[in-house]
């Protein structure tokens, strides 16, 4: 029977050797693997996206890209259109509604600074959550949808992030 100690130990060492395979098989992490990707996120600047709830996702993925802070060399323009919808799914025979589900989708396109319309790669994001409407206060059911539009916001920037990183990574700059 092994002591916590004992058992602690050997994760590390299981976890140590299942990350040294992987760079066996050719496995190299999408971010921080010497190839410039960072950097070049670094120097995309995300255009304005309208309303509060586009103001999130640009500020969502502006954390993401600029982890330096605001680029201080812009190659990029990320544009980015945004949806965010919601509808009752649960609806009571008075037709009150007790669930709201929040549908987000999200197309973007990468381009040179200048040139717009020379589209180097676009893509799709989307996703999907919800919130339960009880008796609540106006207040409260205002937090709480607060909350998920920043979910949302939070999921469709990590997906596009990843969409540019793998952009990044199969074309470096050079």
């Amino acid at each position: 029977m092994y002591r916590t100690g004992s058992l602690i130990l050997l994760l590390r060492h299981s976890r140590l050797a299942a990350f040294l395979a992987l760079g066996a098989c050719g496995f190299t992490p999408l971010y921080g693997g010497g190839d410039g990707v960072q950097a070049n996120l670094d120097q995309v600047k995300v255009a304005p996206i309208p309303d509060r709830t586009g103001q999130e996702l640009r500020q969502a993925i502006e954390t993401r890209m600029q982890v330096a802070g605001n680029p201080t060399q812009q190659l990029y323009l990320l544009t980015v259109d945004y949806g965010l919808n919601a509808q009752g799914i649960g609806v009571q025979q008075d037709t009150a509604t007790t669930r709201e589900r929040f549908i987000a989708n999200a197309s973007w396109r990468l381009s040179p600074i200048g040139a717009p319309r020379q589209v180097l790669a676009s893509g799709q994001a989307s996703t999907e959550d919800a919130l339960n409407i009880i008796d609540q206060q106006y207040f409260a059911q205002t937090l709480e949808t607060n909350t998920v539009d920043g979910q949302v916001a939070d999921e469709i920037a990590g997906q596009i992030v990843q969409q540019v990183s793998i952009y990044f990574k199969a074309h470096p700059a050079g």
